[in-house]
């Protein structure tokens, strides 16, 4: 029993150390396309056109937070699929999303359970 608990130990570890281990998350903040939130350095998104605009061109959405964290939007199916078709409504807008996180080598992704645009911004 003992060994049992350490090889379940030594698992969850080793998969949290790989970023195969997920967490429920809320975050809120703006949907705009990964090139400008690099490249640009913005803190929200130009306009909705040009949200829209870059992402109709094939640039991925992420969710960029006010400080500074991207969240990169991924599907569990496979094959998997890009997020922009799901993301496109929210593109240049501020909106809470809730779902699985993981993290590797310095980048976060979100599998996306629930969004809404928050109102007022």
């Amino acid at each position: 029993m003992k060994h049992r608990l350490t090889v379940v130990a030594v698992l969850g570890a080793l998969m949290g150390a790989s970023g195969l281990a997920a967490d429920q998350k809320t975050i809120t903040g703006w949907v705009l396309d990964s090139a400008c939130a690099f490249t640009k350095g913005l803190k929200k998104p130009i306009s909705v056109d040009c949200a829209v605009s870059c992402a109709k061109n094939g640039s991925p959405l992420v969710i960029l937070q006010d400080d500074g964290s991207i969240y990169w939007p991924i599907a569990e199916t496979v094959p998997s699929e890009g997020q922009n078709k799901r993301l496109m409504p929210f593109a240049g807008k501020r909106v809470t999303a809730t779902g699985k996180t993981y993290v590797r080598g310095g980048s976060t992704a979100i599998v996306i359970d629930k969004i809404a645009e928050v109102s007022g911004q």
